[in-house]
C-alpha cells in the first residue's frame, strides 16, 4: 500500500515542501531514498523502538520510503514523526484520510515522545502559503508555530497523541498564542542604559546620529574609555522592530537552532559580538549544509567587532558584501543559498598597538606603529563605514559626578521621529529604508546643498584632505542629522557636524 505524508526541508531561510511517500510491499527490507544524510538514515532504529515502545508493530515487510523532491538534500531528525506516520498509514495501523491536511514534522525519542527542532517558523510559512490546513509539530516549538496566522497548529508531546488525534480518538486543542504579547511594540526593559555612560557627550551624539540614520560606525580609543560600554548600549536607542522584521530576525535564529522551549517572536534587536578568533565561516555561516553565521543572526540589528584589526583579514574582507547589499550568499557545489544580513557594523580598535594615540614630538615610531597597526583594514571596508570618532578617556571630574545623564528612552524617542521622517521618504521604496541605504541617486535627490554648504564641504575636502569616498558618506550623515533637527534641508550647522565624524579620512590625523 502507497501512503504519503508531507514534511519540510529548509533552504536558506524558506521552507520548501518535502512528500515522504511510503510503499509496502512484500518481502522483507528497509529502502530509504530520495538524498537523506546519516541522520535520517538512521531513523529507522528510532522508528521501530518507538512505535514498540508506543504499543504499535514495526511491519516486518519490504518498505520503501521515498523523499521527493528527490535532488534536494534532506538533513536532520526532523523527518522521524514523518516516516513513523508513513509507515504506520502504509501498515493500515491507522487511517491515512487526514495527513493530506498537514506538514508533520519531529524527532522521535526511543520511548515515542516527540523532541524539538529547528527551523520551525519558515516551516509554518511554506504550510500556509501551500495551502494546508495546519502543522503537527513538538510541543516545545508550538510558540514558535503559533507566529504563523491562519494556520491551525498542533504541539504534540508523544507519538501516541498524534496517532490518537489523525484517528479522531483523542481531542486535540489548537494552540493559541496572546497576540497581544507578539504584537507588543515596546522593547522590554534592560539594564544596559546610556544613563549609565559618564561624559562622552560628542561620543553618545554621534551614536545617536547614526542610530539615527543606520549608519555603520567606527570607534577609535585607548583601553577603558568607554568604546564597548557604548556599543553595548547602541541597540537601546534603536527603534523598535516592525512584525515584518520580527519574523525575519525570529526565521534566521530558528533555523540556527537558538529559539528553544517558551521563547517565541523575538522582538529586540539582536546585538552580536564575536570574538575576534572567528573565522570567515563563522561570519558569513556555512558548513555542508549552510546554517547562518554572524552577520545572518545580526540581521535587523546591530554587529560589533571590538578590536577590529585583531580580526583575521580574510574574516573582515567577508564584510564587504553584505555592508553594501544587505545580504549574503552561501555557495555550494549543488546548492547555493542566500541569507538577508542587513545590520549596522559598529567597529572599536586602538589607535596603537600599545593602546595610545601618537604625540607629536615624541618621535615616528609610534607615528608608524599607529600607520601600521591602522593599515590592517583595507581601504574597502573603511569606505564602507560612514562615521569615525575619537573616544578620549573620561576625566575624574566627569566620572566622580553625580548629576544625572540623558537615558536611553529619551534618545531613542528622538531617533524614532527621524526614522519616522525617513520612513514617509522613502515609502515608495522597497529596498530603502533608512538614510545609510541611499544609493547615489537618491543622495541626489535627498541631500542637496545651498550654495553656502557646497563652499563649506569644498574648502573642507580641500583643507581636510578629505578622500573622494568621503563626499557621500558626509552628505548621508548631514541629511541624519538634519531629520534629527526636523529640518526638511541641509543646513551648513549639519554639515559642518558631519566633516567632524570623518577622522581616518583627514591627512595628518595620527597626530
Amino acid at each position: 500500500m502507497l501512503t504519503k505524508v508531507y514534511g519540510s526541508a529548509v533552504v536558506g531561510i524558506h521552507g520548501v515542501l518535502v512528500t515522504v511517500e511510503v510503499n509496502i510491499d512484500r518481502g522483507i527490507a528497509y529502502h530509504l531514498v530520495g538524498l537523506p544524510d546519516n541522520a535520517i538514515r538512521e531513523s529507522g532504529y528510532r522508528i521501530s523502538a518507538a512505535l514498540k515502545n508506543s504499543g504499535f508493530k514495526f511491519p516486518g515487510k519490504k518498505i520503501t520510503v521515498n523523499m521527493a523532491p528527490a535532488d534536494l538534500k534532506k538533513e536532520g531528525a526532523s523527518y522521524d514523526l514523518t516516516i513513523a506516520l508513513g509507515i504506520m498509514a502504509a501498515s493500515g495501523q491507522i487511517n491515512s484520510s487526514r495527513l493530506k491536511d498537514f506538514i508533520i514534522m519531529g524527532e522521535l525519542s526511543l520511548d515515542g515522545s516527540i523532541n524539538s527542532i529547528s527551523g520551525i517558523l519558515p516551516i509554518s510559512l511554506m504550510a500556509r502559503s501551500k495551502g494546508f490546513k495546519g502543522v503537527i509539530v513538538p510541543y516545545d516549538n508550538g510558540q514558535e508555530a503559533s507566529l504563523v496566522k491562519s494556520l491551525e497548529i498542533y504541539p504534540m508531546r508523544n507519538l501516541k497523541e498524534v496517532i490518537g488525534f489523525l484517528s479522531g480518538k483523542e481531542s486535540v486543542e489548537r494552540f493559541q498564542i496572546n497576540p497581544d504579547h507578539t504584537e507588543k511594540k515596546d522593547l522590554p526593559e534592560d539594564d544596559l542604559d546610556f544613563a549609565d555612560v559618564r561624559g562622552q557627550s560628542m561620543v553618545k551624539r554621534c551614536m545617536e546620529i547614526a542610530a539615527a540614520g543606520g549608519h555603520n560606525l567606527m570607534l577609535i580609543g585607548p583601553p577603558g574609555a568607554g568604546k564597548s560600554m557604548m556599543a553595548n548600549r547602541l541597540t537601546t536607542i534603536l527603534p523598535p522592530m516592525t512584525r515584518k522584521e520580527m519574523l525575519e530576525t525570529t526565521k534566521i535564529h530558528s533555523i540556527s537552532g537558538r529559539i528553544k522551549g517558551e521563547k517565541g517572536l523575538i522582538r529586540s534587536r539582536p546585538f552580536r559580538a564575536p570574538h575576534h578568533t572567528i573565522t570567515k565561516a563563522g561570519l558569513v555561516g556555512g558548513g555542508f549544509y549552510p546554517k547562518p553565521g554572524e552577520m545572518s543572526l545580526a540581521h535587523n540589528g546591530v554587529l560589533f567587532l571590538d578590536e577590529l584589526p585583531e580580526f583575521s583579514r580574510s574574516a573582515l574582507e567577508v564584510l564587504r558584501q553584505p555592508l553594501e547589499e544587505g545580504e549574503l550568499t552561501i555557495s555550494r557545489v549543488k546548492l547555493k543559498v542566500t541569507y538577508p544580513s542587513n545590520f549596522m557594523f559598529v567597529a572599536s580598535m586602538n589607535p596603537s598597538p600599545n593602546g595610545n594615540f601618537a604625540v607629536k614630538g615624541q618621535g615616528i615610531n609610534s607615528m608608524l606603529s599607529m600607520k601600521r597597526y591602522l593599515g590592517k583594514i583595507s581601504g574597502p571596508l573603511l569606505d564602507r563605514i560612514d562615521m569615525h570618532i575619537e573616544v578620549q578617556p573620561v576625566p575624574f571630574e566627569k566620572l566622580s559626578d553625580q548629576s544625572k545623564e540623558e537615558s536611553s528612552r529619551m534618545i531613542r524617542e528622538r531617533v524614532i521621529k527621524a526614522r519616522e521622517i525617513q520612513n514617509r521618504r522613502f515609502s515608495s521604496m522597497e529596498r530603502v529604508h533608512c538614510n545609510a541605504q541611499m544609493n547615489v541617486k537618491h543622495i541626489r535627490v535627498h541631500c542637496e546643498l545651498n550654495e553656502e554648504s557646497k563652499r563649506i564641504l569644498k574648502r573642507a575636502m580641500q583643507n581636510l584632505n578629505l578622500s573622494a569616498r568621503a563626499y557621500d558618506r558626509i552628505l548621508k550623515v548631514s541629511r541624519s542629522i538634519a531629520d534629527l533637527e526636523g529640518f526638511e534641508c541641509i543646513s551648513s550647522d549639519h554639515l559642518k557636524e558631519a566633516i567632524q565624524y570623518r577622522n581616518l579620512d583627514r591627512e595628518g590625523w595620527l597626530i
